[in-house]
């Protein structure tokens, strides 16, 4: 059982993703900083304190205890060269009769466009449905993010629907395009007890 185990890599051709490190802070924080105009397009307002250490560190130390107790996962995204490219999350992990998880993810920039995102979301399809045994992974976006819809979709994403207001955005209230993906093997299927 893969819960309880904070320390998981996860190697492709080419990334590895693990859980972030307090000694990532530097590049966490260069990365950020250089996308800081791309990404509050698609993300929450970030208040100055986000990109502080002290913030960073409480970060990392939620992304261990929740990886401990089996509730979200948080990976940093490398290249081969170890540098740092971006995040992904598997958060909201309800075990029993939903056994779903959320995923979600950024990227650096610079860093788009060359497949990266598309290699780590497939690489956390198969840790979600082969070693934490969910059945169910949700993601949102904004309308308008041609990029991620397009990638969810190529990887076997469904739309399922508009969330009304699912999030703030960059200080407001938005709407999100809601996909779903579901374990080949649990489709339609129900376990008996």
């Amino acid at each position: 059982m893969i819960f309880g185990n904070p320390q998981i890599i996860l190697k492709t051709t080419n990334l590895e993703l693990r859980a972030p490190h307090y000694s990532d802070f530097d590049q966490w924080h260069n990365v950020r900083k250089n996308s800081k105009a791309f990404l509050e397009l698609w993300e929450p307002k970030r208040g100055n304190e986000f990109f502080k250490r002290n913030a960073f560190n409480s970060r990392v130390t939620w992304a261990k205890k929740s990886s401990k107790a089996g509730h979200a996962y948080q990976f940093f995204i490398f290249d081969k060269f170890q540098t740092l490219l971006g995040s992904i999350t598997i958060e909201n992990i309800r075990k029993g009769p939903s056994n779903a998880g959320t995923l979600g993810y950024w990227l650096g920039k610079e860093h788009t466009g060359k497949g990266f995102m598309r290699e780590a979301v497939l690489t956390i399809i198969d840790f979600s449905f082969n070693r934490l045994n969910l059945s169910r992974l949700e993601a949102a976006t904004l309308p308008e993010n041609r990029s991620s819809r397009g990638l969810l979709e190529r990887v076997g994403f469904k739309y399922e629907g508009v969330g009304q207001s699912y999030l703030q955005i960059n200080g407001r209230w938005r709407n999100h395009v809601l996909y779903g993906l579901l374990r080949n093997d649990r489709r339609g299927r129900v376990e008996e007890s």
